[in-house]
Formats: structure tokens, C-alpha cells, sequence
């Protein structure tokens, strides 16, 4: 199984403190942002071996220039399994999951769990098939949120969804044209929230294993938000009503 090459200040700086087998760490020889001094520290701790390294040997290693200084070598991501987390879950706290229906932009995939990540989400579920899985861009794009929450990757995500309802789940999908309002719906108990596809949104048959469909009110501009930042937006008004409770 072939390792993966993270890069930039977040991402590293979470897969250290993280669980995640690290074997090298890369820093930009001319580099002086104090930030990369703190994680050549936090590699040395953990006895991680560090290389100085020119830019352009940085930016063939990430594969793109966006490395911020600092590369890192890691073992894969692991995807965390479902029932392990339902097994794992204590029963007196309520569940708070995103399900991802399709998003196949891995800059979208990555802003989705940073936000489920800051909303205090306890599990991200993502399907195997045409959809974007964890790589190093989804990392770059979630600021190393993904080595923060689990992430979850299924081979069908409508049994995702009904294995879910019997932990006691409410399962509300996000539709434009829906017509109840998402302001108006109780998003306190188990929970998990669907986001489909930037284009075609939630497919037909995940639809119909929703309990319910939620519009985003808008006031004007553009007739659609982007996957991310529609997703952003429940996540965040579910976060506060959940705190409130």
C-alpha cells in the first residue's frame, strides 16, 4: 500500500499530533516561518526524521507548489468503519453525522469536514463509488480536519442510512426545492445531515430514505449555493440549536 505525501502547515500539523504513522518530515531549506520551526520541534519529539529541502524539490514531492514550506510523508488514511463507530459511540450522547451523497470536488470534499469538524459533527460518511474519497488535496482543503473527525467510507450509503435509523437517527436531506425550511426544523437529538453532489444534489433513492428534505432560505444573487457552503450553513444552525438544548 503506497504512502501518502501530505503538505501544508494545517494538514501536517495535525497528522503529527494525530494517530497516523509518520516517516518524514520535509522543510523548505530557505524557509523562516516560525510555524514549520514549531513542527520540525514536534517531529523531533516524536522522532520523526527531518530533511531540509529546496522549494523546488518540495513542490515535486506534494506534487503542486501550495506546500507552505513543508511536506510530510504518512501511512494511507484509514477510513474508520461504521458499526466499529456505532460499537464505539456511548450511548448517552446524542449522534451528530454528515453524510455526503457524491461530492466529487475534493476542495469541496475537504471544506465539508472542516466545517462538520468546527460543528462539532462526530463522523463524516462518504460513499466509495463516484465520489471523492480522503487524498492529499481533501486534506490541504480541510486544514487537517480529516485527521480530527472520522471519517467513514461506505459501500452503500442508503444501508448507511437505514443502519443509522435503527441507532435512532433523524435523517434530513438538503434540497433547493424542498419546501419546508430548514430555520424552522428541530435538529436536537441523533442526527445526520445529507449534502448530495454539487451538481445533481441527493439522488432519487437517497432522497426517499431522508425523513425529511430542508431548503436553505436565500434573499436574491444566484439561485443555488455551493455543496460546501450550503452544508456549512445546516451544519452550524444544527451546532447551535444542539448547543442551546
Amino acid at each position: 500500500m503506497k504512502d501518502d505525501i501530505l503538505y501544508g502547515v494545517n494538514p501536517v500539523r495535525e497528522a503529527l499530533r494525530g494517530s497516523r504513522k509518520a516517516f518524514e518530515l520535509f522543510v523548505q531549506t530557505s524557509g523562516t516561518d516560525h510555524r514549520i520551526a514549531k513542527l520540525t520541534a514536534l517531529a523531533e519529539e516524536q522522532g520523526v526524521p527531518v530533511h531540509r529541502r529546496d522549494r523546488a524539490d518540495l513542490e515535486r514531492l506534494a506534487g503542486n507548489p501550495h506546500h507552505q514550506g513543508v511536506v510530510l510523508r504518512v501511512a494511507p488514511f484509514a477510513y474508520t468503519d461504521l458499526e466499529d463507530f456505532l460499537s464505539a459511540h456511548q450511548a448517552d450522547d446524542a449522534l451528530f453525522l454528515l453524510a455526503l451523497d457524491g461530492i466529487q470536488d475534493p476542495q469541496n470534499l475537504g471544506a465539508l469536514i472542516r466545517s462538520a469538524a468546527c460543528a462539532g459533527v462526530q463522523g463524516v460518511i462518504i460513499p466509495k463509488d463516484r465520489a471523492c474519497g480522503v487524498t492529499p488535496v481533501v486534506e490541504k482543503a480541510s486544514a487537517g480536519a480529516v485527521e480530527t473527525v472520522p471519517v467513514m467510507q461506505v459501500t452503500n450509503l442508503v444501508q448507511a442510512l437505514e443502519r443509522l435509523k435503527l441507532a435512532g437517527c433523524w435523517a434530513y436531506g438538503l434540497a433547493g426545492e424542498a419546501g419546508k425550511n430548514l430555520y424552522t426544523t428541530d435538529f436536537c437529538g441523533n442526527l445526520v445531515v445529507v449534502v448530495g453532489s454539487e451538481g445533481e444534489g441527493i439522488r432519487p433513492l437517497v432522497r426517499k430514505h431522508c425523513d425529511g428534505l430542508l431548503a436553505i432560505p436565500q434573499y436574491g444573487g444566484v439561485s443555488s449555493l455551493n455543496a460546501s457552503v450550503a452544508g456549512g450553513i445546516v451544519l452550524f444552525e444544527a451546532a447551535r440549536q444542539r448547543c442551546k438544548s
